[in-house]
C-alpha cells in the first residue's frame, strides 16, 4: 500500500502555513490529509497555528492596540518571549492576519502576507468537507495537539475541547487521526470517545513535557521508546497507541560524517511492533534536506530532494509530511 501524503499545515512550501490557502492548495496538488497544529485560545477556541506564541505566524506585533500584550513565559521549560494566543479571545484573533514563518528561506511566500486570517479547527472541518465534495478522494485530517501539559495548567483542557469540536462538526469518524508529542493527551483523547488514530510523535532528541511533569527524572527520553521493547509497549501497554511519527534523520541512516548510506530499519521495527509509522517533514531546500542530498550553497534552493524523498518511501513508511505535497506525490507515483 502506497504511503500517504500530508500537506504539512497545508500546502506550506507555496503559501503561509495554516492559511485557507494552503489547505485548498495541498489537496489541489494531490495531498491525501492536511495537518494542522492546535493551540487554544483564552476563551477556549481551537486555533491553528504552529505555536501559541505567534509574533512569526501573525501581523500581531503590527497592532499597536495589542502591544502590551507581549510578555515572556515559560512553555514546556522553555522562556519565550511574544504574543500568545491564550491571552487573547478568538474575537481578537480573528481580526489578525497570517504571516509567512519563514520569510527569508521562501520570500515568495511573503507576497501572500497580510491577506488571510488565521482559521479555527471548525473552519478546517468545513474546508476539508468543502474539499472532499470536489473528489473522489478520500480526504482527512492529522491534527497536532500542541502543549496539552501547558494549557491544563491554565484550566484549557484540549483533549476536551477537542473531543467537543470533532462531535460538532460530525468529524468522529476514520478521516481523523490525533497526535501528539505528549502521549497523556492521546490517552484523554481516546477517554473522551474520539475514534481517529493516536500517533505519537517523537524527536531524536529531548523528552515529552508531559512525561517530565509527571515523572521528572523518570521520565523516558524520546528515543527510549524507540527500541523494540520500547516500540512493543506503544502498540500493547496500558495507553497503547495506533502509531509513531518521527523526524526524518532517524529514517535515514548515516556514517559518521553525516552522509546519507540507506535507510535505518525503524520502518521495519514499528511494523513489527504493530505499529503504523510515519515521517516529517519532506522539504525540497537544501537547509532542510540532509548533507548528503544539497546542491550549491543557497539554502533556499532546491537540492536532490527527489532522491531524498525516494529513499524515504521505498521503506515502505505509511506516511509523510511534506510543505510541498505535490513533490512528495510526484516521487510516490514514480515508484
Amino acid at each position: 500500500m502506497q504511503a500517504i501524503v500530508i500537506g504539512h499545515r497545508g500546502a506550506s512550501g507555496h503559501r503561509p502555513e495554516h492559511t485557507r490557502a494552503a489547505f485548498d492548495l495541498a489537496f489541489a496538488l494531490g495531498a491525501d490529509a492536511v495537518e494542522p497544529d492546535l493551540v487554544a485560545t483564552r476563551d477556549g477556541v481551537l486555533v491553528i497555528r504552529h505555536e501559541n506564541e505567534i509574533s512569526g505566524t501573525t501581523d500581531v506585533a503590527t497592532r499597536t492596540e495589542f502591544g502590551a500584550r507581549r510578555t515572556e513565559k515559560h512553555v514546556d521549560g522553555k522562556l519565550v518571549t511574544g504574543w500568545f494566543t491564550e491571552d487573547f479571545t478568538w474575537a481578537e484573533l480573528s481580526t489578525l492576519r497570517a504571516r509567512e514563518r519563514l520569510p527569508n528561506l521562501r520570500q515568495s511566500n511573503t507576497t501572500f502576507d497580510g491577506q488571510q486570517p488565521i482559521l479555527r479547527l471548525r473552519d478546517l472541518f468545513d474546508l476539508v468537507d468543502a474539499a472532499a465534495e470536489q473528489t473522489d478522494r478520500v480526504l482527512g485530517i492529522v491534527a497536532e495537539i500542541k502543549h496539552a501539559n501547558y494549557f491544563a495548567g491554565l484550566d484549557l483542557p484540549l483533549a476536551e475541547l477537542f473531543a467537543a469540536e470533532v462531535s460538532a462538526a460530525g468529524w468522529n469518524t476514520d478521516r481523523l487521526t490525533v497526535e501528539s508529542f505528549e502521549p497523556s493527551v492521546l490517552a484523554q483523547v481516546r477517554a473522551q470517545g474520539v475514534r481517529g488514530k493516536r500517533i505519537f510523535l517523537l524527536e531524536d532528541q529531548g523528552y515529552p513535557a508531559d512525561q517530565v511533569a509527571e515523572h521528572g527524572a523518570g521520565a523516558l527520553r524520546y528515543i527510549d521508546h524507540l527500541t523494540p521493547d520500547g516500540l512493543a509497549n506503544l502498540a500493547a501497554g496500558p495507553e497503547s497507541i495506533d502509531g509513531i511519527s518521527v523526524v526524518k534523520s532517524l529514517i535515514l541512516e548515516t556514517d559518521d560524517g553525516g552522509d546519507v548510506v540507506g535507510a535505518s530499519a525503524l520502518v521495519d521495527d514499528a511494523h513489527k511492533a504493530g505499529l503504523e509509522i510515519y515521517c516529517w517533514t519532506l522539504r525540497p531546500e537544501n537547509k532542510f534536506l540532509a548533507k548528503t542530498f544539497r546542491r550549491g550553497i543557497r539554502r533556499a534552493d532546491f537540492g536532490h530532494w527527489q532522491a531524498e524523498f525516494r529513499l524515504i518511501l521505498e521503506t515502505g513508511i505509511d506516511g509523510v509530511f511534506a510543505d510541498h505535497p505535490d513533490l512528495a506525490v510526484h516521487v510516490r507515483g514514480a515508484l
